[in-house]
């Protein structure tokens, strides 16, 4: 299987290859027409919130489900036609760990060797292996009801590289995970590649794209909106962003109203802090909304020009941020709550 995977990798320089993909559940067209291209021994990052379609496209990438439009092809294979080889040049991650707790870390990772073709020396030796490389060797024994939440993802992730597979699919891998524990699941994703493993991440955590990717993709309601590196992404938006808080947490709207009216720009806000962003591509139109605020009677608690965020990129590919996003997701997940499974992830 290593020697197909070395090979494969030789041949093609693309993991990834997927035109006008598209997924229908009832009404909803969950993925509508994405097209990506993933470069081999690269950190591809999909971005999106709850209900973009990021699950359902990873789940037809990866063989476990048929895509109602398009094509894709890992490593040159196509997915529909070769399923049986695309599977054995592929690990998956979800969500949750896929591991049973009655069970020790050192159990099931020999467990899921077996099924997978090992016999049971060569298990046993590549599940220490495993622990090791993942810093759990210590509570190999332990049984996974005592495991902490970052503890079984990690278990989950080594899961997923029995195989040792040329190309990693991580949906959300740090999703409810700690800062402490999310730095070091990103450490170890960054020794996956290292050690000449592609990975495609997808995550909501915008800090999580920007030190990971080496490339995005940003999807919105199915759709690719955007791709590029973080730089290509955040200098489409403009060379600054503006963040500014109003003294009198009453007055963010007509704040909003004078900032979108001086800049000609889409902002954010978020009503509990009394605060503003918005993209700036020029920095000198500050002097104007100053004046602008001051005549609209708006004082000002505090004002900077950064460099942008991808939380201003999304706001600007999309009117509205992460978090207005999420919500309107869930609202969307309520009346959706019938469909299949995929269509609300």
């Amino acid at each position: 299987m290593n020697q197909q995977g070395n090979k494969v990798r030789q041949q093609v320089e693309l993991a990834i290859e997927a035109q006008g993909l598209v997924k229908i559940f009832g009404d909803n067209r969950a993925v509508d027409g994405v097209d990506l291209k993933v470069p081999t021994g690269t950190i591809y990052g999909v971005l999106g919130p709850n209900g973009a379609g990021k699950t359902t496209a990873i789940r037809m990438l990866a063989t476990l489900l048929r895509p109602d439009g398009g094509s894709a092809r890992i490593f040159g294979h196509d997915v529909v036609k070769e399923p049986q080889i695309v599977r054995q040049l592929i690990g998956v991650t979800g969500q949750y760990a896929s591991v049973d707790e009655s069970l020790s870390a050192t159990e099931n990772l020999v467990i899921f060797s077996r099924l997978l073709g090992l016999g049971r020396a060569e298990a046993k030796r590549k599940a220490a292996d495993l622990l090791e490389e993942f810093g759990l060797s210590e509570a190999a024994r332990r049984p996974l009801k005592n495991f902490s939440g970052g503890m079984r993802r990690r278990l989950d992730l080594a899961a997923s590289l029995i195989a040792q597979p040329p190309l990693i699919f991580l949906d959300e891998p740090t999703t409810g995970l700690d800062p402490r524990t999310r730095n070091q699941m990103w450490d170890t994703i960054r020794r996956l590649v290292g050690s000449g493993s592609t990975v495609l991440l997808t995550t909501q955590y915008l800090e999580e794209a920007d030190q990971l990717a080496d490339r995005i993709a940003v999807i919105d309601h199915g759709r690719v909106v955007a791709e590029g590196t973080v730089d290509d992404l955040k200098s489409s938006i403009g060379s600054s962003s503006l963040h500014l808080r109003v003294q009198n947490p009453q007055q963010i709207q007509l704040a909003r109203q004078t900032v979108e009216r001086v800049l000609r720009v889409q902002t954010a806000i978020s009503a509990e802090a009394a605060t503003i962003t918005a993209p700036m591509g020029n920095a000198d139109a500050v002097t104007d909304l100053l004046i602008g605020l001051r005549e609209a009677g708006v004082p000002l608690s505090e004002m900077s020009v950064q460099k942008p965020t991808l939380d201003e990129v999304f706001l600007s590919l999309t009117g509205r941020g992460v978090e207005d996003h999420a919500a309107q997701s869930a609202n969307k997940t309520a009346k959706t709550e019938g469909q299949e499974y995929e269509y609300i992830h």
